[in-house]
């Protein structure tokens, strides 16, 4: 019998952390699923960690070298039987019933498309380091898509999606570091619900290590913004489709740049 979810881990140089992770998906309270775990070439040792579980839900999957984050979301879903695909990072932790709820709520509400949680931040020293501003404050789906107009305000590793619906999309290879936020935008001009559970059921890791901690803040993020809206643009006017969703990325999009232009201003000053 097919596993209803999917539960979709890639993991690169992640011996760290990415024992806390399994552990955690694998005393979720709903047992029905599979861990696709896919080593994007990891040179540590992660694969030793990988390799000391027997439990066979677990489907260990080796990427050929280091294809990079996008290229291994995409093999996932395209290998995931489930009906659902969940997401986790391997450095951060679900909590125990994370996947049960996301079930009973994608069960219930048959038009979300893709299900995501608040999360709680916590450090390298699994210490609690306090919310997302953002997250709280976004909850309903008209909420979540009013603000995905101006940035991404859902945790990428906190989402189950509907697997009919995300295997016709996949993630854009040319937005790298937001290649999520691409994707709820196609989701969201094309009519598809996404929707929030009001509870931190992901403990989300923040270290210097991690996307979140590193390359995020190194550049200026109005511009980084900027660029992730304007591709996504590009590809709306190559598959024909424009309406008052898109002409919304665009206003916000110059104002991205406006900002990211004082922005730069401002740090020229400083020096």
């Amino acid at each position: 019998m097919l596993p209803l979810v999917s539960i979709l881990l890639p993991a690169y140089n992640s011996e760290s952390y990415i024992k806390q992770t399994i552990d955690s998906i694998l005393q979720q309270t709903y047992a029905e699923f599979e861990l696709l775990i896919i080593n994007d070439g990891s040179t540590d040792n992660t694969s030793n960690i990988i390799d000391s579980y027997t439990d066979k839900r677990i489907q260990y999957i080796k990427n050929n070298g280091n294809q990079g984050l996008i290229f291994t979301l995409n093999k996932g879903i395209e290998l995931a039987k489930g009906k659902y695909i969940a997401r986790i990072d391997a450095d951060d932790i679900c909590l125990p019933q994370r996947i049960e709820k996301q079930v009973a709520w994608m069960q219930q509400n048959t038009n979300t498309a893709v299900l995501a949680t608040t999360v709680q931040f916590i450090n390298e020293h699994n210490e609690p380091t306090g919310f997302w501003p953002l997250d709280l404050q976004t909850i309903t789906s008209s909420a979540i898509k009013k603000n995905m107009v101006w940035q991404c305000c859902i945790a990428h590793p906190s989402v189950m999606m509907r697997s009919e619906v995300i295997k016709n999309y996949r993630y854009n290879v040319y937005q790298k570091h937001t290649e999520d936020y691409d994707l709820w935008l196609q989701l969201l001009a094309d009519g598809f619900v996404i929707e929030k559970i009001n509870e931190p059921l992901l403990l989300y890791r923040v270290h210097t290590q991690s996307i979140t901690g590193s390359i995020h803040r190194k550049r200026n993020t109005f511009f980084t913004i900027a660029k992730t809206k304007k591709q996504f643009l590009l590809q709306r006017i190559k598959k024909f489709n424009w309406g008052i969703f898109e002409t919304k990325i665009l206003l916000s999009a110059c104002f991205d740049v406006m900002m990211g232009i004082g922005k730069e201003i401002k740090r020229l000053f400083k020096h």
